[in-house]
């Protein structure tokens, strides 16, 4: 009754464990991004790159400001949506053990009820061999 729980338990360990490689991979990247940028001075380029072709490049600030703000609505969405799938994760969870304790249940009844069957049935052939001894009683006490 309790394996496919903890089947699923195990999955869920391993879904966080990639998750956790994954946040590790993002979380490597933005340092190095973060150490080149410091050391190639990329943001003092772009600057520089501006001032020198100023009609080249229009809205630069409203580029950054869009995409910052993009940035942090798609990181709430994603907080959001792993929020949803741990809550349904986790209902899935309760509804597969009340199946499988529903599953059980018949199977205790389909138990009980065959062996009550089997019982009435040994009944019926005791009272059948009963009435058939007592009918040859009779016929031969009457002879």
């Amino acid at each position: 009754m309790t394996n496919i729980p903890k089947n699923q338990k195990k999955n869920v360990k391993f879904q966080a464990t990639s998750a956790l490689k994954d946040l590790i991979i993002i979380v490597v990247i933005f340092i190095s991004v973060f150490i080149l940028s410091y050391f190639f001075d990329v943001f003092v380029f772009i600057v520089k790159f501006l001032e020198q072709h100023p009609r080249e490049i229009i809205y630069v600030d409203e580029v950054i400001t869009a995409l910052l703000t993009l940035s942090i609505a798609l990181a709430i969405f994603a907080w959001r949506r792993w929020l949803e799938l741990k809550k349904e994760t986790t209902k899935r969870i309760e509804l597969q053990e009340e199946i499988i304790r529903i599953a059980n249940t018949n199977a205790e009844v389909e138990r009980i009820i065959g062996k009550q069957l089997r019982c009435e049935i040994e009944l019926r052939r005791q009272e059948e061999k009963n009435d058939l001894s007592l009918k040859l009683n009779v016929k031969k006490g009457s002879k």
